[in-house]
């Protein structure tokens, strides 16, 4: 009998230590313990803080948190000065940033000494491409208006590229009149704090037109104050997108996307990185942020730590390429 209880006991124990380490398998083994700041790198109403604040929903209404979390924006330099304030704060996983292609083209161009390599890669969480838009009065009609005119004169129109010279929405655009044959060096570019500044500056008719992310115009669209005349996608989108051309429909040989993704500061231990893959996937799985990216013309990407490493040393070639191109890789 004492050899059964022992027996008995012995299994007890052994299943109750499988049973822990499944456990701690299953579940994160560190959370945060403090407030969480989900850093903006530009000001309100641009597409990345419209990412921020629906991420910020997302886990709010998620299971993943037991403290608080906000939104922080810290507009300038094309998003170099929230990279430079999470830079200050290695090793902490109650800090992230929202980040998009400037992450990697703000190096290439010169605009930062810091690198992808000097963040914590956590996720990308969408895709989408840039639009041309125009005021809804503008006597540019189609995206073959913007090429005939910018080829007999390259600084004729005043174009908004969001927040840095050498971003996505800049490449976007830039690659386009490449292949269409104008000169972009002489291009006249200007930059905002975000490209919701830029639609509001083209609203205003203080600019010619404005290439950006198709989600930053949505609402103007369908309010009848502005127009698309192309987008950097590889076909059509659907709904409000499916009348805009994409550039090849207008025999210019240029597709260009732009994701949204999250850094974390370097230094993130193994164990927050797990933390942040569980609660970021869940989020991106929910019904009300597919509802919400498919509302916004954003297409549903994720990936997690790992995988958001190898992409982004992949998307720094292909980046730097682009840049060189045209004639903006320092």
């Amino acid at each position: 009998m004492k050899a059964i209880r022992r027996m008995t006991l012995a299994g007890a124990l052994l299943a109750a230590g499988v049973g822990a380490a499944m456990d701690a398998i299953a579940q994160p083994a560190w959370k945060p313990d403090r407030a969480v700041e989900i850093i903006i790198g530009t000001s309100p109403g641009g597409p990345q803080d419209q990412m921020g604040r629906l991420l910020l929903k997302a886990l709010q209404e998620g299971r993943g948190f037991e403290v608080p979390v906000t939104v922080v924006n810290k507009p300038g330099g094309g998003g170099a000065v929230g990279l430079a304030f999470i830079n200050t704060r290695p090793g902490d996983g109650r800090v992230v940033m929202v980040v998009a292609p400037t992450l990697l083209s703000n190096q290439i161009s010169g605009r930062t000494q810091f690198g992808y390599a000097d963040f914590t890669p956590l996720a990308v969480l969408g895709v989408e491409y840039e639009a041309i838009v125009v005021r809804a009065d503008s006597p540019l009609k189609t995206g073959r208006d913007v090429v005939e005119r910018l080829k007999k004169d390259p600084a004729s129109l005043s174009v908004s590229i969001g927040t840095a010279p050498g971003n996505a929405a800049h490449m976007a655009f830039a690659h386009a009149m490449k292949m269409a044959g104008v000169d972009v060096k002489k291009l006249k570019t200007v930059s905002f704090n975000s490209a919701g500044d830029g639609t509001m500056a083209v609203i205003g008719g203080h600019l010619d037109m404005e290439s950006a992310p198709a989600s930053n115009v949505m609402e103007m669209l369908k309010a009848g104050k502005v127009r698309l005349l192309a987008i950097s996608a590889p076909q059509r989108g659907r709904g409000d997108l499916a009348q805009v051309p994409t550039w090849k429909e207008l025999g210019v040989n240029s597709v260009n996307e732009v994701w949204r993704g999250v850094a974390g500061p370097r230094g993130m231990t193994p164990a927050q990185i797990a933390f942040w893959d569980d609660v970021l996937s869940k989020a991106t799985k929910s019904e009300d942020w597919r509802r919400e990216l498919e509302r916004s013309q954003i297409e549903n990407v994720y990936r997690n730590s790992a995988d958001t490493a190898k992409f982004w040393k992949a998307e720094y070639e292909e980046i730097k390429a682009i840049l060189t191109e045209i004639g903006l890789a320092k």
